[in-house]
């Protein structure tokens, strides 16, 4: 059973990169050949153990987060002004956490929008 769930998940991945990185080949290439790397080198871990249900969780969450919070930007004058290539698996949200001044630590250690 856990080789079948392998697979969805294998599928799952290059099916997140291709609407993740489509039109850039290089990028969805390199994803590619990451996840089949990845694969490759759990291949050997027996069915049912403890370390690959973590590592198909982890493929899962992989493939959810690439279709979910990755987009690309390409630049389209001198200024400096992007294209975002934002899909329809695209996250947005609304900011409300940060419109009502939660002052949650961000990533560099600071207050976020404590007034």
């Amino acid at each position: 059973m856990s080789k079948e769930i392998a697979l969805q998940a294998y599928r799952h991945i290059l099916r997140s990169t291709r609407v993740a990185f489509q039109g850039d080949f290089n990028t969805l290439a390199a994803a590619r050949w990451q996840a089949r790397q990845t694969f490759e080198k759990n291949r050997g871990l027996p069915t049912g153990s403890e370390e690959l249900t973590k590592q198909i969780t982890h493929a899962e969450d992989v493939a959810k987060f690439l279709r979910a919070n990755v987009v690309q930007g390409q630049v389209v004058d001198d200024k400096g002004n992007y294209k975002l290539n934002i899909h329809d698996e695209t996250e947005r949200g609304n900011n409300e956490d940060i419109k009502n001044g939660s002052g949650k630590n961000t990533l560099a250690g600071t207050k976020c929008c404590s007034t």
